[in-house]
């Protein structure tokens, strides 16, 4: 079977190629007994051709050129070849004759020579496709306006998430080839260490690093908040295009053999178990208080939002760890999250504070549980989990006897049909009724108790506003903002009668009686109203009302009742000509000063002019009596 030349004539070819692949420079003649073994021979002589035109190691222009490019149809010819080599390999391993061994070992030293071309083919269009997620194109996933935005992105489908379709095929007949011909483990080793890589610069680009438990406990919080955004951010491009783009690569390149499995597991497990690591080593490692529990309650809600998807990309028996992670890092966010929830009712009830607010504004207390429990109502889904196998420990029957947070049981139609208070209602109600028996001692520290009352007015006011402007409302109800609404207005009411008594109690209350009164008398009495009403601007001159329409409400409350009982005894007065200097005020005055009420800062002060209403309304804020 000698054939010269170097060309593949007709009628014959080299047999006396050089290659470094073969152990020998020309080829042995082997006994030809069977057409089958004539075809054999055929297979493996071609196959010599064709591989020593591309082994990387025997061919300088090899090295340039690139197998896999164009039409394929050197690509093809090539893994044809080895297919052809493995069948001729199987064929001379059943020859124990001399030529067969010969024959056997001159195919191991082709195939290792294919298998050397095809392991640079794959690695250089593995390193090639990295752009597909890359530092750049993770970049790009990271940059959109919203996450919502990434949803409708088409993450799922293969040639887009991690390719080309020919590309990928290419891919997948390299893999095909190498793991029938016995070298699988050096391809998944070219895959692993290629596209491991990929991972973790994915990673580091969407933000995340690794940290260790000191590095955690020595950032500052503004550092460590800056990366539990970063995790947040990097959560669902990690998860629905890094994770998720390489179970698909790799579905399609191993689709034929069953080590997809292992090399998905291999490649990406160990990334993704650090990855969802991290908040759990946050939580162990940093101090939290209260108010950052907000940050933590944003990890919790998206590793719930991604949950079925890590699930499912994490599904193998060999991915385990993630999945155990993964439930580790949420059952432990969730522990710190109700920790900081108790917490925030012990620091309530904790603050023993005896300074009193000027003017009975509002306290910084009421204003932080407000704001607080308002961001909480954000949260009220993600709570709901986080509080679903524990319930609350406090007896409803305590929360009704107190009065303060519900009137009466929960009932359908109060809150939309949705039945009775969840348990983040339930918790969110307490924590207000909490807060409300702490601003009721503070009350008690105003010398005055209509002060005291007014205290109170302002702040259970400003809580119910802040409840019907947000999601609070939905979770406590109609019920719940009528009966806090009415006892704001009680409050209201209550320093009413308290800062205005006196003065309505100096107006006679017996009109019929005035007209037996002599001048003396009725100037006496005008003179106790007028001392009486002074007294009452110059104390309340300080005191505040910090909305303005319950402040507008009250006023025309107050101006209602003194004016309507001051008139008559007024008109009574100017027609006694001996008392008629006793008076100082007309009734427009009186509605002047009324009207300055609770202008905190500007303090309207009591003329002690005469009684002309315009002259009074020149001078109220300027003298003081």
């Amino acid at each position: 079977m000698a054939r010269e030349g170097s060309k593949h004539g007709k009628g014959g070819r080299s047999v006396h190629s050089s290659t470094t692949s073969s152990p020998s420079t020309s080829a042995p003649s082997f006994p030809v007994h069977t057409f089958c073994g004539a075809m054999m021979e055929e297979n493996m002589l071609d196959a010599e051709d064709i591989f020593t035109l591309w082994d990387p190691v025997g061919s300088s222009s090899a090295k340039m050129r690139p197998l896999f490019c164009g039409s394929r149809t050197e690509a093809r010819r090539f893994l044809r070849a080895v297919d052809n080599l493995q069948r001729a390999m199987k064929f001379f391993a059943e020859d124990s004759s001399i030529s067969g061994t010969a024959a056997i070992i001159r195919c191991q030293n082709l195939m290792q020579a294919a298998m050397r071309r095809l392991r640079r083919e794959f690695h250089q269009i593995l390193s090639a496709k990295r752009d597909t997620l890359d530092s750049e194109s993770v970049s790009h996933n990271s940059s959109y306006s919203s996450l919502s935005d990434l949803e409708n992105e088409d993450v799922s489908s293969p040639t887009e998430s991690v390719g080309d379709l020919q590309r990928a095929s290419d891919l997948r007949l390299i893999a095909d080839s190498m793991i029938s011909s016995g070298y699988g483990k050096e391809c998944v080793d070219i895959y692993r260490l290629v596209r491991r890589s990929v991972v973790e610069e994915g990673l580091y680009k969407l933000g995340f690093d690794k940290s260790t438990p000191s590095q955690v406990q020595r950032r500052d919080w503004d550092l460590l908040e800056n990366r539990i955004w970063n995790w947040v951010a990097a959560s669902k491009v990690a998860v629905r295009v890094l994770f998720s783009g390489e179970r698909v690569l790799c579905a399609q390149i191993f689709s034929s053999s069953s080590v997809r499995e292992t090399v998905y597991a291999e490649i990406a497990a160990e990334a993704a178990t650090r990855f969802f690591g991290f908040p759990e080593l946050v939580v162990s490692k940093a101090k939290f208080s209260p108010e950052k529990i907000f940050r933590l309650l944003d990890i919790y809600e998206t590793i719930l939002d991604l949950l079925p998807d890590i699930e499912s990309l994490f599904s193998y028996q060999s991915t385990s760890a993630v999945r155990s992670q993964v439930v580790a890092s949420l059952l432990k966010v969730g522990e710190v999250v109700r920790f900081l929830f108790d917490e925030l009712e012990s620091s309530i009830q904790k603050e023993h504070s005896k300074e009193v607010i000027s003017g009975g504004g509002l306290h910084p207390l009421a204003r932080y549980v407000a704001n607080y429990i308002s961001l909480l109502a954000d949260y009220s889904s993600t709570l709901e989990d986080v509080f679903a196998e524990h319930p609350v420990e406090m007896p409803a029957e305590s929360l009704l006897e107190a009065g303060t947070f519900m009137s009466a049981p929960p009932s359908p139609s109060s809150r939309g049909g949705e039945g009775p208070l969840s348990t983040v209602s339930l918790r969110i109600g307490w924590l207000i009724f909490v807060l409300l028996c702490k601003l009721d001692t503070k009350a008690e520290h105003y010398g005055e108790p209509a002060l005291g009352y007014l205290f109170l007015a302002n702040n259970l006011h400003y809580i119910v506003s802040k409840v019907r402007r947000c999601k609070l409302s939905d979770l406590l109800g109609d019920d719940w903002m009528a009966t806090h609404a009415a006892r704001a207005r009680r409050y209201g009411a209550n320093y009413e009668r308290l800062a205005w008594n006196d003065v309505l109690g100096a107006i006679p209350a017996d009109l019929a009686a005035i007209s037996e009164m002599d001048a003396d008398e009725v100037a006496l009495q005008m003179r106790r109203f007028n001392d009486s009403f002074a007294a009452a601007c110059r104390r309340q001159a300080s005191w505040v009302v910090t909305d303005r329409r319950m402040a507008e409400e009250l006023k025309l409350s107050i101006a209602g009742k003194v004016i309507s009982a001051y008139r008559p005894f007024y008109v009574r007065c100017r027609g006694e000509g001996s008392s008629g200097g006793a008076v100082r005020f007309a009734p427009e005055d009186l509605a002047n000063y009324i009207s300055d009420l609770f202008c905190a800062g500007t303090g309207s002060s009591v003329s002690s002019g005469s009684g002309s209403s315009k002259d009074a309304s020149s001078r109220r804020c300027s003298k003081t009596v």
